[in-house]
């Protein structure tokens, strides 16, 4: 990777309240400044409307799988990025999203016209049940300390160059 280029990363949402978006948007009141220095933000439909889908240094999910579609996604995601982060309780879990994994039958059957309706999987998957991931961060919402250790980490990793100032791993007081 060139030493002046930017990390690219992409934020995608699947089943999930998008709590960690929320969270991560946030988190941009503390950290825009050294952000905005080292990461070209491709797709993150949270922040722009012209979103790019090609390669990706970082990509972060948040989510569970729970459609074929969003399988289908999640695999095109995985094979245009470096690295690939589960981001919140949905993606690293399964849930809550996957609540209705544990549903007894008779409950299963009560749903299942939803299920059908909406083509969904007969189980919500997490993000690791899908593809390789290189980094969690649990939660729900995502916990921002173990994201922005992640962040740092990832960061140091694929550019060493553009090292994280110390309050990058440490929420704003």
């Amino acid at each position: 990777m060139e030493t002046n280029k930017k990390i690219a990363i992409g934020w995608f949402s699947f089943s999930c309240c998008e709590d960690s978006t929320i969270v991560f948007t946030e988190l941009m009141n503390d950290h825009w400044q050294e952000w905005k220095r080292i990461f070209d933000f491709r797709h993150v439909k949270v922040l722009k409307t012209n979103n790019i889908m090609d390669a990706f240094d970082i990509a972060f999910i948040e989510g569970a799988m729970a459609s074929p579609a969003h399988v289908e996604k999640l695999k095109h995601i995985r094979s245009i990025s470096t690295k690939l982060v589960a981001i919140g309780a949905c993606a690293v879990t399964g849930g809550p999203s996957a609540q209705r994994n544990n549903f007894t039958p008779e409950q299963t059957a009560n749903i299942q016209f939803l299920v059908d309706r909406f083509g969904a999987l007969p189980q919500v998957l997490k993000v690791s049940d899908v593809v390789t991931v290189d980094a969690s961060v649990p939660g729900c919402p995502m916990n921002t300390d173990i994201f922005l250790k992640a962040v740092t980490a990832l960061v140091t990793e694929l550019r060493p160059d553009l090292a994280l100032p110390a309050a990058a791993i440490s929420p704003a007081n």
